[in-house]
């Protein structure tokens, strides 16, 4: 099983690292970030459900680890996290349980961690 709060850790390390590399795309890619995930009329928090059950379907692991920890952040719940695990499953079928599991992984991982943290 791996590390989520680790993984989670090691890629913002890398995307500073990129950031360095490719300053113009990095710059570009975060302003789209901030601007999509903003409040509206979806909230952030549902927003950053949204992803992740995109992130799950595309079976992406750094962007689980990503979008779990800013879930939880924005004040999502396991119970709402498992929910957007359940309709990734509907949409990507027998790959998104495999990630899907990983998404719960990171979530009770990430959820210890933060509260021992404090962030």
């Amino acid at each position: 099983m791996k590390n989520f709060p680790a993984h989670y850790e090691e890629l913002n390390t890398w995307m500073g690292k990129l950031g360095a590399a490719i300053p113009d795309v990095m710059q570009g890619f975060g302003a789209l970030h901030k601007a999509s995930l903003a409040d509206g009329a979806l909230d952030g928090k549902t927003k950053e459900l949204i992803a992740l059950g995109i992130a799950i379907t595309v079976r992406c692991d750094g962007c689980i680890s990503f979008h779990v920890h800013d879930a939880l952040t924005a004040g999502a719940s396991k119970e709402e996290i498992a929910e957007t695990v359940s309709v990734a499953i509907l949409m990507g079928g027998g790959p998104s349980v495999v990630y899907g599991i990983e998404a719960m992984q990171a979530t009770e991982q990430l959820m210890e961690h933060l509260n021992q943290n404090g962030s």
